[in-house]
């Protein structure tokens, strides 16, 4: 079974929805990442080092996977399950290209984030991520030739892309980018993401 460990308004949000997009029965555990009882399931504490969500716990093998990160988990979970065709193969061509919009997201999006809340001057050439204009240029041209950032077919990276995309749009750091408007109302049309996001919202507790 697959268990996810899940908080409300977090980035495990990207993996209950690509959970959705695959055919495999998977249950959510809610930890309250504010809450230090909630933190300490042994189960949790033993997937996530740094106490953080998402993480995962996959006991379908036999044994048990422990897996922290969304891009990791991600990646496991696309390579693991590729049933659900959310990934190329090892030996695609196109290998390279999808490993790279998988780290996209925590390698480049994220900081460039960062940047942009804080008011930081970034020197374009000197920082990982460029800067976040950078950022926002090389994914609209990745996006370009769509509908997906591989083209025609969607996989994993989509979600955490598209997933990315929507947070910068809530939290209005969103250019003005028809590309990426665009490439947003895709993945919210997703049945999957659609599924996801009234999940998440049903998982979320009152008060």
């Amino acid at each position: 079974m697959i268990t996810l460990f899940w908080c409300p308004q977090t980035r495990a949000s990207r993996i209950l929805w690509l959970l959705e997009e695959m055919n495999e029965p998977f249950e959510v555990r809610l930890i309250d990442i504010r809450d230090p009882e909630s933190k300490s399931d042994p189960d949790f504490v033993a997937a996530s080092p740094m106490g953080k969500v998402p993480a995962l716990m996959d006991t379908k093998l036999g044994g048990t996977v422990r897996v922290a990160d969304s891009a990791a988990i991600a990646l496991y979970l696309a390579d693991r399950y590729h049933s659900a065709d959310l990934a190329p193969a090892m030996d695609s061509s196109s290998r390279g290209q999808y490993l790279y919009w998988m780290t996209y997201t925590p390698g480049v999006i994220e900081p460039a984030m960062m940047e942009k809340f804080t008011g930081q001057e970034i020197s374009r050439a000197s920082s990982g991520w460029g800067n976040f204009d950078t950022m926002i240029e090389v994914l609209e041209k990745g996006l370009q030739k769509g509908p997906w950032v591989m083209g025609e077919k969607f996989c994993a990276a989509d979600v955490l892309l598209g997933s990315s995309v929507h947070f910068m749009k809530m939290f209005g750091i969103l250019p003005e980018s028809p590309v990426l408007e665009a490439y947003l109302e895709r993945c919210l049309a997703r049945p999957a993401c659609a599924k996801a996001l009234a999940r998440d919202a049903e998982l979320t507790p009152a008060g």
